[in-house]
């Protein structure tokens, strides 16, 4: 059977949240308008807008919604709790909106000039927005972290791999194509909990790469293979940001335990996405065959 792919964000997030205990996971995500992106910045602050098919985090932007105090010059100040009423009054409260790409950032002074950027950007494409997750951080740089899951030649789910994902400096995703550092969920996680919280934060993890395949699996039964992308927040919450159904494996060969990328690509070749390896044997025995 061919490995399903499903490249719509939108419509894998619809499946994702008709399972009420997974909904939980998944941040308020709602397709781009002009009206949404007024609500969710006021709800949130902070909102992604990325397009609705895509990988790589080619197209992904981020807007802010800011307050700051101006003074009659128009130069940005601190609050002064000792100002006198004079100069109180002469403050004045400004609301900003920001966008952020690749490493540019963008300051407009309202939504409607904010969307007309955006518009540009977005043209006639489908667009989502999510609420934004203040992530954890590495080295002051957010990170975000990757579950893969698999079909096992004997038809289960299982989660064969998770990795951690670094945003270079300025940038704002975590892709590793993108510039993105990948190191291991141990190591990103260790400055934020003990042992113990981190272990059952990866079997949290995995049982959650094998219930989001299996929630997926209702709507496409060709699905093979899925990358989640976790975000985890300043109080350790998990949040799906989205799935690929195709993700990525050949990350896997980076890390010094090569068991894990054998058993990904194992399983790969299983469902019919990769073609096994010759084996150096099978050739030298041929060439003697031969001779």
């Amino acid at each position: 059977m061919k490995i399903q792919r499903v490249p719509s964000k939108w419509a894998k997030t619809k499946v994702i949240l008709q399972n009420q205990s997974l909904s939980l996971y998944v941040p308020d995500t709602r397709k781009y308008d002009l009206n949404v992106l007024k609500e969710m910045l006021a709800l949130y602050a902070m909102v992604y807008i990325k397009p609705d098919r895509g990988s790589f985090g080619i197209g992904v932007m981020r807007a802010e919604q800011r307050t700051v105090i101006l003074s009659p010059s128009q130069q940005k100040t601190e609050i002064n709790v000792t100002a006198n009423n004079d100069e109180r009054e002469q403050q004045e409260a400004q609301v900003l909106y920001i966008l952020r790409y690749a490493k540019t950032a963008e300051v407009f002074f309202s939504p409607e000039e904010l969307h007309e950027a955006l518009q540009k950007r977005i043209q006639n494409r489908t667009y989502l927005v999510q609420k934004g997750i203040d992530l954890l951080r590495h080295q002051d740089r957010p990170f975000d972290l990757r579950v893969l899951a698999q079909k096992t030649p004997s038809g289960a789910w299982e989660t064969t791999g998770m990795l951690g994902r670094v945003a270079a400096p300025q940038k704002i995703v975590t892709n590793y194509h993108s510039g993105g550092s990948i190191l291991s969920v141990n190591t990103l996680l260790k400055n934020h909990m003990n042992p113990s919280e981190t272990l059952s934060t990866i079997n949290q993890l995995k049982s959650l790469g094998v219930q989001i395949a299996g929630q997926l699996e209702t709507t496409y039964p060709g699905i093979k293979e899925i990358g989640l992308d976790i975000a985890m927040d300043q109080h350790m919450d998990m949040w799906l940001l989205e799935v690929n159904t195709l993700p990525s494996i050949v990350v896997f060969k980076l890390f010094p335990d090569k068991s894990i990328y054998r058993r990904i690509h194992r399983y790969a070749v299983a469902y019919g996405r990769v073609k096994a390896r010759k084996s150096p044997y099978t050739t030298r025995n041929r060439q003697y065959t031969k001779a």
